[in-house]
């Protein structure tokens, strides 16, 4: 048996490949090693995949793919963690920008981007992921993300610059105030998942000037600060991946289409195109 996983801040999609044939799918909390620990890690999984862990013993292999998971001692953290419940599996932990490059160029060229919870970028060579100086998280940068949207969505609410009629939805429907805010941001676990949630309002406000200003000001922010990091990056598709990119596609394509970037594949979750991925590799 396979068992392959998408990780982000928010959730994290598991597919496992049973003898069988068939295919079982799963939903955990997201992993990420920035902002969990090896226990902690493990506790989540126990109480949240007791119906996968059951599989364990006939697991061979594991291929996990996470936000987070881009230096060695990061890895360790969720190789550690697995190999407590699947000690019979090999384990094999990366980054969610390879996992995503996988699941969108398969083995060709391009550009892949994240614009989920938080956001990052990565060219992918066909073969390899080459990362550039980006993936600094929801306080110093995830450009276009959730938690950028929801943090500019709280900023705005508390300073007065909403727009009135918006400004008496948002309160109606978070009731938040500065102390609660700045309770969850700073004294609380996973601050960028709480910022991120506050994006979904975003879909409400869709079509007012507001709403599509700041969406157009969030996708701009991505594409000048990541995708023309790249000196090339009109020679290739890139490709999009994460519920941001997806949910607001049309604002990404337009913002794209003004500066010269090609867009390939939008994809909400990559865990079935990376499941694809990795079968057809192992076959090879």
């Amino acid at each position: 048996m396979i068992l392959v996983a998408d990780s982000g801040s928010s959730k994290t999609d598991w597919l496992l490949k049973l003898s069988t044939g068939e295919v079982k799918q799963f939903r955990t909390s997201g992993l990420n090693p920035y902002f969990l620990t090896e226990k902690e890690i493990v506790k989540i999984l126990q109480e949240q995949a007791a119906d996968m862990i059951v599989y364990a013993p006939q697991i061979r292999e594991i291929y996990f793919f996470g936000a987070g998971c881009s230096s060695p001692d990061r890895h360790e953290i969720v190789s550690n963690a697995l190999s407590q419940l699947f000690n019979k599996s090999y384990v094999s932990v990366d980054s969610d920008l390879l996992g995503s490059a996988y699941a969108t160029c398969g083995a060709e060229k391009g550009l892949c981007c994240v614009l989920g919870t938080g956001s990052n970028i990565s060219y992918f060579d066909g073969a390899e992921i080459h990362s550039g100086q980006h993936g600094l998280g929801f306080v110093l940068g995830d450009e276009g993300s959730g938690s950028w949207f929801g943090k500019a969505l709280i900023t705005d609410f508390l300073y007065g610059n909403m727009p009135p009629d918006i400004s008496e939805k948002f309160d109606e429907d978070y009731q938040i105030t500065k102390e609660i805010v700045i309770r969850n941001v700073y004294q609380t676990p996973n601050p960028n998942s709480y910022l991120a949630a506050f994006s979904k309002f975003l879909t409400k406000i869709r079509s007012t000037d507001y709403g599509q200003n700041l969406l157009h000001k969030g996708m701009i922010e991505f594409i000048e600060t990541n995708i023309k990091w790249y000196p090339q990056y009109y020679k290739f598709k890139c490709h999009f991946v994460g519920s941001i990119a997806f949910v607001f596609s049309d604002e990404l394509k337009a913002a794209c289409k003004v500066n010269g970037v090609h867009v390939g594949k939008i994809i909400r979750q990559p865990i079935h195109d990376l499941m694809e991925f990795i079968l057809s590799r192992e076959a090879l």
